[in-house]
C-alpha cells in the first residue's frame, strides 16, 4: 500500500506553538489549505461557547436564570415591551427556543404575554413585569463588569479592531442571508 499524498492529507489547524500569526494570512479564494478547526463558523462557536460559560453562566446562575433566559429577559428589559417577532431578532435565537422560553418567564412572573390583532394580523406582545424588571437591575451591574473585564483583558488597539471586525461580519452574514432568502 502506498502512503499519502501530501495533497491528500487534510489540512492541520495552525498550532499557536508554531507560532503562527494566522492561517488566514495568505488564504487562497478556494481555501484548500484551511483546516476546521480554523474556519472562522467554527472559531466563533467556540470561542463564544468559551465565554459564554466564563462569563454569562455565571451571573445567569446567580439569578436563577438559564442563559437562555437571561437573553430574553435582558432584551426584553431594554425595552420594556416587544412583538414576538422583534424579540426574537433582537435575541438572535430561533421561535422555538424563544417561544419556550418565554413560556418558562411567564411561569416564573418575570414577564407577560399578550395576544393582539389588528383585523385579520395576529401578533404576541412580551412585556416585562416588575418582578422581571427588578431582576435584571439586581444582576445587569454584574453581568456588565463581568463583560468589562474579558473586553479590557484586550489591548484598546484590538479591541477596536475586534469590534470593528464583528460589526462587518455581522453584515457580511445578514446580507448573505438576505440574499439567499430572496432567492
Amino acid at each position: 500500500m502506498e502512503p499519502k499524498k501530501a495533497k491528500d492529507t487534510p489540512p492541520q489547524p495552525a498550532a499557536e506553538s508554531e507560532g503562527a500569526v494566522s492561517p488566514w494570512e495568505g488564504l487562497e479564494e478556494g481555501g484548500a489549505n484551511l483546516a476546521i478547526e480554523d474556519f472562522l463558523t467554527t472559531m466563533m462557536s467556540h470561542a463564544s461557547n468559551a465565554l459564554r460559560r466564563a462569563i454569562t453562566v455565571p451571573y445567569a446562575d446567580q439569578a436563577g436564570l438559564t442563559v437562555s433566559e437571561w437573553r430574553m429577559l435582558s432584551v426584553l428589559a431594554e425595552a420594556r415591551q416587544l412583538p414576538f417577532m422583534e424579540l426574537v431578532t433582537r435575541a438572535a435565537a430561533d421561535k422555538a427556543q424563544v417561544s419556550r422560553t418565554l413560556r418558562l418567564l411567564e411561569s416564573r412572573g418575570l414577564l407577560s404575554l399578550h395576544a393582539e390583532q389588528l383585523g385579520a394580523r395576529k401578533w404576541q406582545t412580551c412585556r416585562i413585569s416588575p418582578l422581571g424588571q427588578a431582576l435584571y437591575e439586581q444582576i445587569i451591574p454584574l453581568a456588565r463588569q463581568r463583560q468589562a473585564a474579558v473586553i479590557r483583558q484586550l489591548s484598546a488597539d484590538d479591541r477596536v479592531v475586534l469590534y470593528r471586525a464583528l460589526k462587518t461580519l455581522r453584515r457580511i452574514g445578514e446580507a448573505a442571508a438576505e440574499s439567499r432568502d430572496a432567492k
